[in-house]
């Protein structure tokens, strides 16, 4: 809620409008009756929270006066000390909702702003009803519709989950984990890994379960892109918003993502853009399981299991302050860590093969099998754009050719770097397992690494993600490394 603090002892107010603020409450500060008076025809205050004794206008007067204009709708409490109890009863008589004695009991002050919070609730919804009712009982079913719609999608098994093969003992360890966070919705899970690795993949496995005949299926899958969201509008995407809530928004309100997600999943994807203001009301609807849209005074029960996606290195950006601590270990009860394809080569040919399958069967008579130097060429490449790089080829390639067998004159053309040509002997000096052979005095084994892993950083001057790549190795795995 908006709520006008009314008060002249400056310390009792900064104490009360701290504690209102860290309730979600946004609170407008006044020191005296008449700077809050100019200050409430001004705005919208559902709740005005004012001292009795006060210099220039008393908290009665101003009591008076607020109830004195028929256009607002307000709930006034009034807080004075023990030797005030009479003037206090005076003011209940005079229309005050409640009132409070001091030094305040913060248990008592957030007691009575949530019941002051449903009491405006209900008659919000009143005028509503009032004002609009054609209006929202046409909305509701419009609302109804799309989700009787929904829901007869959702029941036809269109996931795909079950087409999928992973030969690589990682990546089956983890459908396995994912199958057992699929039976527990009661716990967020975080999951990590390079750009195109199938993080979305993995918690929709999460949501649906392996196969598509699991139960739970009609439940809703929803997917937020946190860094395709202006940080003025994230609050809103999420949580939706009420009618009025702000200039230009809809009459009758919008339902945010935790709405619709409603008894099913909510996949946030790049959670590490999610801004820094919002992330501690995003910790509190994870614990509390409620939340307020935005310009909405009744808190919301959810039932959404929360599952989070991430390329960056959230460890990094809780060091840097850039990412909350707290909400960090919340979210990553459940932690998955996917490995690129470049460190799971037996799952590359399975699933080249699964999404040539895909596309022919668009295309009838269209690439049936890889040969042996196409699949050559395919387990040589080294993926940096991961599972949606291998997708993207096989579909160009798919596009492209009228065969039957994959061959390697298809990949060829399509990327040159995917053949497997001879480096000369001028430009860098390889290690062969064959030809490598220990020298009898021995060597410092850590020494040689760290050699190594300098030699790779200053030949991609600087550039830890390009010299993980280029070592064959995790980003995790270098800054580890780097840290010893």
């Amino acid at each position: 809620m908006n709520i006008l603090l009314v008060d002249d002892d400056e310390r009792s107010r900064l104490g009360v409008a701290k504690f209102l603020s860290e309730l979600g409450h946004q609170v407008t500060e006044c020191r005296d009756g008449d700077e809050a008076y100019n200050t409430y025809t001004a705005g919208e205050f559902p709740m005005v929270l004012s001292d009795i004794r006060m210099p220039k206008m008393s908290g009665i007067e101003l009591l008076s006066r607020i109830a004195a204009l028929t256009d607002k709708r307000t709930d006034v409490v009034l807080f004075t000390g023990h030797g005030d109890i009479s003037t206090a009863i005076q003011a209940l008589r005079a229309g005050a909702y409640d009132y409070l004695l001091k030094p305040i009991n913060v248990e008592e002050l957030a007691d009575i702003t949530d019941k002051i919070a449903e009491h405006q609730s209900l008659l919000n919804e009143n005028k509503v009803l009032v004002e609009r009712f054609s209006d929202e009982v046409q909305a509701a079913t419009e609302d109804a519709r799309r989700e009787v719609a929904r829901l007869k999608q959702a029941l036809e098994p269109t996931t795909g989950l079950e087409r999928l093969v992973f030969s690589s003992p990682q990546m089956k360890a983890i459908v396995l984990q994912a199958q057992k966070y699929h039976d527990n919705r009661a716990i967020p899970v975080l999951i990590e890994g390079e750009t195109g690795t199938g993080k979305e993949i993995i918690a929709r496995m999460i949501h649906y379960g392996y196969s598509a005949g699991e139960q739970g299926i009609a439940s809703p899958f929803i997917d937020v892109n946190c860094a395709a969201i202006t940080a003025s509008l994230f609050e809103s995407e999420l949580f939706g918003y009420e009618s009025g809530a702000f200039t230009g928004s809809l009459t009758k309100g919008q339902k945010g993502k935790f709405d619709i997600a409603q008894g099913g999943t909510l996949l946030l994807d790049e959670v590490g853009e999610i801004p820094l203001e919002l992330q501690g009301k995003l910790l509190r609807v994870i614990q509390e399981k409620e939340f307020y849209r935005v310009g909405g005074l009744k808190k919301i029960k959810t039932d959404v299991r929360i599952v989070c996606a991430t390329n960056a290195d959230l460890e990094q950006r809780v060091e840097q302050g850039a990412f909350r601590r707290d909400l960090y270990f919340r979210i990553k009860v459940g932690n998955f860590l996917i490995p690129p394809l470049r460190e799971r080569r037996e799952d590359i040919i399975p699933l080249a093969e699964l999404f040539l399958r895909q596309f022919a069967d668009k295309r009838p008579d269209r690439f049936r099998k890889i040969g042996n130097e196409a699949a050559e060429m395919l387990l040589a490449y080294n993926w940096p754009g991961n599972v949606r790089e291998l997708r993207n080829t096989m579909e160009w390639v798919s596009f492209m050719y009228d065969d039957v067998e994959l061959k390697a004159s298809h990949l060829a053309k399509f990327r040159k770097d995917l053949s497997v040509l001879p480096v000369s002997a001028d430009k860098c000096q390889s290690v062969f397992p064959e030809s490598f052979s220990l020298p009898d005095s021995g060597f410092n084994l850590e020494e040689y690494i760290n050699w190594i892993i300098e030699q790779a950083i200053t030949a991609c001057h600087g550039n830890k993600t390009t010299a993980a790549m280029r070592l064959g190795i995790s980003r995790r795995s270098l800054y580890s490394r780097l840290k010893k």
